[in-house]
């Protein structure tokens, strides 16, 4: 016979409380739980499903292209990116501080795959993320044709806890790109954190972004807020085959 109690917990919407009530139950007679430990037990299982539903619909809407923790980036592939030095972005002062971060390097080094593990973490700590690649939102761009739908395009990239902007430099973009990549991170500079991935030097980016100028203020911003590293070694994909990895030098500034 179902517990009179299901139904009304599913009326609150507390659907998975309902669905553990009968093992509660069974494990209140065994172990004599007071009343007080019997309903703490079943709430706390609510609130961690709810958690749990949560992170997923933030993963979900986070958009990465696959599933990263930092418990699988290989260190040891990376020795001179020092664990400790990466732990600084695993907590939630990584948001509350609004740190800018850089990964430059040639493809096959695991930067996508990092910026990912560091996004990942905030979202399991409750922060909202976005990833998106350069080409990509090069390519919405194009399509966008009017004022409005370029907002539209570029609130939610403004707006989210953590940005992801993956692959700048990997392929030409048009004039259109620099003035929204500056929007991008003028707009974030000390309110929300923001991680790069590029296999351009600091000093092509005037290339990318086709102004001198304009490079020259995202680079004040990212460098006065935020940490740069350039990563150099054998890529990921023929790990099997290097013998070693060579190191990784940080460039800190502000």
């Amino acid at each position: 016979m179902t517990d009179p109690l299901a139904p009304l917990l599913v009326q609150l919407h507390l659907a998975q409380a309902a669905a553990v009530l009968p093992a509660w139950l069974e494990r209140a007679a065994e172990q004599e739980l007071s009343y007080t430990d019997f309903l703490q037990g079943l709430l706390e299982e609510e609130c961690i499903a709810r958690t749990n539903t949560a992170t997923a619909r933030r993963l979900q809407e986070a958009g990465f292209p696959f599933a990263a923790t930092i418990e699988q980036f290989d260190f040891r592939f990376r020795p001179d990116l020092k664990r400790q030095v990466v732990l600084r972005y695993l907590d939630p002062t990584f948001v509350s501080q609004a740190t800018t971060v850089t990964l430059i390097g040639p493809p096959g080094l695991g930067k996508t795959m990092l910026a990912i593990c560091l996004a990942t973490k905030q979202v399991q700590l409750g922060a909202t993320a976005r990833f998106v690649s350069a080409q990509t939102l090069a390519t919405q761009l194009r399509r966008t044709t009017s004022a409005l739908g370029r907002q539209r395009l570029l609130k939610p990239l403004l707006t989210t806890d953590v940005l992801i902007l993956d692959e700048l430099g990997y392929l030409p973009t048009d004039a259109a790109f620099g003035p929204a990549l500056y929007e991008i991170i003028a707009g974030r500079y000390t309110c929300r954190p923001t991680i790069i991935t590029s296999n351009k030097s600091l000093t092509e980016w005037a290339q990318i972004v086709q102004d001198v100028s304009l490079a020259a203020a995202l680079l004040d911003r990212l460098l006065h807020h935020g940490e740069v590293f350039y990563l150099t070694g054998p890529s990921y994909r023929t790990k099997g085959r290097a013998a070693s990895a060579l190191p990784v030098a940080a460039e800190t500034a502000g």
